[in-house]
């Protein structure tokens, strides 16, 4: 079987896909099946700080001339991706400014479950990648919000400080940046005291986390049909061209294999937990029903069984591998 086949298997029958997949027939058959919301918060401090800590580690040993490239097209990404989203939305779907710009700003933003997902990837394959990546998400996370909301307001009132203070301070920013920074300070040997709870549990803790987000992505699927085939695509189309975006520049910036399959899933993700915290109090008149839907039950679902090992094939491909 060819490799890229292989890894599609390999993350088609992994616990965590499956996982996911149990969630959303749960809530297909109806069950009543519930994972506890102090479990799923304490689930996600754990995941962003793991992943935060890891990076700060694995950033301590690095140099600053193998990150600074790699950085840099991680921030043109998030503010270049938010552009054409908004344009295409708005010349071709026909959305209003607002929920062009609450979409797109959805787009230029990372989703660092899918993130996590696909460190699992390349673990489960064998896959190395730069300890600096996690990094890039903390890059990644606002400047593609804030792109949008320029373009939604265009220098009318749109509450800067009340939503800037909220993007800087909210959970997934304080954890991963904050993990970064106790990483970075502590090196691998202050790590090593913490290591059996960040790293033994952490492909378990994924499990349970992934089974939480196949409930919740199955909700939204009832609003698909609201949605129109326009936005379907939408959900499915720009993810791969900012993979393919991603890999590419990754590659173009030096990163290995596993480095440019992690920035172009990066890039090619749907924020839904920083996202919405900020368009719901920049954009109050855009609809949740669309972006909310687009990203975590049209993207979301394609990124985790198809898009990661979309993106391990094409970096392969792209770097001779």
């Amino acid at each position: 079987m060819p490799p890229a086949l292989d890894a599609l298997q390999a993350n088609l029958l992994s616990p965590m896909v499956l996982a996911f997949a149990l969630g959303v027939l749960a809530v297909l058959v109806r069950s009543d099946l519930k994972v506890p919301d102090a479990l799923y918060d304490g689930l996600a401090i754990y995941l962003l700080l793991a992943i935060g800590l890891k990076g700060g580690v694995a950033l301590s040993e690095a140099r600053i001339a193998d990150v600074a490239l790699p950085a840099l097209v991680t921030l043109l990404l998030g503010a270049a991706t938010p552009v054409w989203c908004f344009a295409i939305l708005r010349r071709l779907g026909g959305f209003d400014r607002a929920n062009a710009a609450a979409v797109a700003a959805h787009y230029g933003s990372v989703s660092a479950v899918t993130f996590v997902a696909c460190l699992a990837f390349l673990q489960e394959i064998g896959e190395p990648y730069e300890g600096f990546v996690p990094a890039l998400v903390a890059l990644l996370e606002v400047p593609g919000i804030v792109v949008a909301l320029l373009l939604a307001k265009r220098g009318k009132d749109a509450h800067w400080g009340e939503t800037v203070r909220d993007l800087v301070t909210g959970k997934s920013v304080v954890l991963l940046g904050g993990g970064l920074l106790i990483g970075w300070a502590s090196g691998r040997e202050g790590f090593a005291h913490v290591a059996p709870l960040f790293e033994g549990l952490f492909k378990g803790a994924l499990v349970l986390f992934l089974l939480e987000m196949g409930l919740v992505a199955a909700r939204r699927f009832r609003d698909l049909r609201r949605m129109g085939a326009f936005l379907v695509g939408f959900g499915i189309v720009m993810p791969v061209v900012h993979a393919v975006l991603g890999v590419l520049l990754g590659t173009l910036a030096g990163l290995s294999v596993g480095g440019a399959t992690v920035l172009g899933i990066l890039a090619g993700s749907a924020s839904y937990i920083a996202a919405p915290a900020a368009v719901r109090i920049a954009l109050p008149e855009a609809s949740p029903s669309l972006y909310l839907t687009a990203a975590l039950a049209v993207t979301f679902p394609f990124n985790l069984a198809v898009g990661i090992p979309l993106a391990h094939a094409l970096a392969r491909l792209v770097q001779g591998g």
